[in-house]
């Protein structure tokens, strides 16, 4: 499929998952992949391209459908047209590469299709089968070498009979010369599939609606608490965990100056503050730190699901998508998904406040109750781990790092963080 590199050159950079900045993309191909069984009328394949416009070279799946006389489809399916009159698709919104998708995760099962909306970094697929539960199959669009941890971790937690994850169905992988060393043939994750809640409100949505009608949370949020010990205890059971030697420590510290130096330039309203936060900081590096193990690496209450009759169940895995697969993959400090969950609630309370004009005192008490709850529910299935100067530390570097990102894209929100940072670096 040489003939659609031309048009993928204009049309990669116009997508959410287009990593690069400037709108510019150079591309080449490194692999076709050609997908079994596709429709007798149309010719399916996979392919991974490398983007060499950035300073390492991004590596993209893009499943790419041609037809010669295509059914209408929406524009955003429509890659481009080539001089022969063949018409290239994105192929998640073409059913014979669904199809073809399907055959691979769950063979004998038909279903139709149908694309979720929205998403930033990945392209997800729900299949509803003509028997049995909707499937959810995430199409990742960038692609690195080794496992995908929403993967490994989601695997390990269904066949450890865990409740708290949605049932793993399947995943697909593939090959492809590694873009800097073409003689390496790298071999990494191209979809991953498990059970869908239809019609199931994430944590977010329903903390959200208790926030602004001024409903007590606190039940949910320490039974939340308690699911994210259980998830926590399992990983740190199932899979190796380390302990956080000097090296990791220095390695961690480093991480958080790094920030704060660039957050200091970015958001002059940090700079009062500055001596407070190294000084915390400090504090961190002067106490006994716990193991480190895997987690869920980018937890907050968008990534978690109230199912009835199931309770709390948590969703991706995958981690901080602009880190390497290879850092994503390390084990962590667990504290750091507590601290996102706490920035989480904290966000519920500024969310509301954006569209006013509620009661100030009553929604931050909300989450303050709310924060307190889920802080309580954990430490009462793993005594002794939730607190503590460097859980503070943690919570004060992901505030910092709202900090940069609001003032970069969301100045209105900028007041969101801020707050955070002088309640944490000066109480």
């Amino acid at each position: 499929m040489h003939h659609a590199l031309p048009l993928l050159i204009d049309w990669v950079p116009r997508q959410r998952w287009f990593a690069a900045t400037g709108g510019t993309a150079r591309l080449r191909l490194l692999a076709e992949i050609p997908m079994d069984g596709a429709a007798p009328d149309a010719e399916v394949s996979v392919l991974l391209i490398a983007d060499d416009a950035t300073d390492r070279p991004v590596v993209y799946q893009v499943p790419v459908v041609v037809r010669h006389d295509p059914s209408p489809a929406p524009s955003a399916a429509v890659i481009g047209t080539t001089s022969d009159g063949m018409t290239l698709l994105d192929g998640p919104h073409d059913p014979a590469f669904t199809s073809a998708l399907m055959r691979q995760i769950a063979p004998g099962v038909e279903a139709t299709a149908e694309v979720l909306r929205g998403e930033q970094s990945n392209t997800s697929i729900i299949f509803h089968p003509t028997a049995g539960r909707p499937v959810i199959c995430k199409v990742f669009r960038q692609v690195e070498e080794g496992t995908n941890p929403d993967i490994e971790l989601q695997t390990v937690l269904t066949d450890a009979g865990s409740s708290h994850v949605p049932a793993v169905i399947g995943a697909v992988t593939g090959s492809w010369p590694d873009p800097l060393v073409g003689a390496h043939i790298a071999s990494g994750s191209l979809a991953f599939a498990q059970e869908f809640f239809p019609g199931v409100s994430d944590a977010w949505r329903v903390a959200l609606g208790a926030a602004a009608d001024d409903t007590d949370f606190t039940a949910a949020a320490a039974d939340l608490g308690r699911t994210t010990a259980d998830v926590h205890r399992d990983l740190a059971r199932l899979l190796p965990t380390r302990p956080a030697t000097g090296t990791a420590r220095e390695t961690v510290a480093a991480a958080w100056l790094r920030r704060l130096d660039i957050a200091l330039v970015e958001v002059p309203a940090l700079r009062p503050h500055e001596a407070a936060i190294r000084a915390c900081y400090a504090d961190a590096m002067g106490v006994d730190w716990p193991d480190l193990q895997r987690i869920h690496g980018d937890y907050h209450l968008g990534q978690v699901l109230q199912v009835p009759g199931r309770g709390w169940v948590l969703l991706d895995f995958e981690g901080e998508p602009m880190r390497p697969i290879g850092e994503r993959r390390e084990p962590d400090l667990a504290l750091r998904d507590i601290a996102g969950m706490l920035r989480s609630f904290d966000y519920v309370a500024g969310s509301v406040l954006q569209e006013g004009p509620p009661s100030v005192p009553a929604v931050l008490a909300w989450a303050d109750a709310a924060r307190t709850a889920f802080l309580a529910g954990y430490a009462a299935a793993m005594p002794g781990t939730a607190g503590g100067p460097l859980l503070a530390a943690l919570e004060l570097e992901k505030a910092v790092y709202e900090a940069i990102y609001e003032a970069r894209h969301r100045p209105g929100w900028l007041s969101i963080p801020l707050a955070a940072v002088e309640r944490l670096a000066e109480g």
